[in-house]
């Protein structure tokens, strides 16, 4: 392990602080306000019976996901995206990301027709928005699974839910392999690269761009190990924040 050290004090193969409190809203079916040094994320999730139309009489459910950032949630305010009457690029590549993620870890065959959707509201950014989001998203989720098991409309002898998901940042910053990056680090990396990875280790998607110096088969694997080993925290923190909120 690693003993060098960063400008917030980190070793670099080292997570920020990161808290997940579960049940923040009290009107959604799943909740949680995460964490991740700086960076801080709300994700909701609502559980309506019913999918859309083309699905319907399937016996599928679906799920889907909103993100969307506050305007003071960085250092300068932005222009909401409601009164511009445009979604930008970026939140519709975010958008996707998470849906993605999260329809890799549910049998919607299980789940029936029933459709979730997470909403991603950033309240603070500093790097990392979107694998937070991912990993809030889950927490939110498994939260919303199982109030659905508890109304009766996912059979309760069966779970859709069939792993967790969480996603990290890693990248090359002065020629050294760093996870979980704040913007000031992320901004100047030479390779800056999200890692979505299950549970059980398996990835679910790597998005990786040499900013400045390509990298090599080396640098690569040295970052997706520092991810995996990432996630596997970030996996057991969410397991004691749903333990936490008796969700098995």
């Amino acid at each position: 392990m690693s003993t060098q050290q960063r400008a917030d004090g980190r070793r670099v193969d080292q997570l920020r602080p990161i808290t997940i409190e579960t049940g923040w809203s009290t009107q959604a079916e799943g909740s949680a306000l995460i964490r991740c040094g700086e960076t801080v994320v709300l994700c909701n999730a609502s559980l309506t019976e019913g999918v859309p139309t083309w699905l319907k009489g399937q016996g599928t459910g679906w799920v889907t996901a909103e993100y969307a950032m506050l305007p003071r949630a960085t250092s300068q305010r932005s222009t909401r995206e409601s009164v511009k009457g445009k979604i930008g690029g970026r939140t519709h590549e975010i958008s996707r990301l998470i849906g993605r993620s999260l329809r890799a870890i549910i049998d919607r065959n299980v789940l029936g027709e029933n459709t979730i959707v997470l909403d991603c509201d950033v309240l603070q950014a500093d790097g990392g928005t979107r694998t937070a989001s991912i990993t809030g998203a889950y927490v939110a989720l498994a939260q919303a699974v199982s109030w659905g098991k508890s109304q009766g409309l996912i059979p309760a002898a069966h779970h859709p839910l069939t792993d967790s998901i969480s996603a990290i940042s890693v990248g090359v910053v002065d020629g050294v392999a760093m996870l979980d990056l704040p913007y000031p680090e992320d901004s100047r990396a030479d390779t800056d690269m999200n890692v979505v990875v299950t549970g059980s280790g398996d990835f679910v998607e790597i998005q990786g761009t040499a900013e400045n110096q390509p990298f090599n088969r080396d640098e690569l694997n040295t970052l997706l190990d520092l991810a995996v080993a990432g996630t596997t925290e970030l996996a057991e923190i969410q397991r004691q924040a749903l333990q936490e909120a008796g969700v098995q």
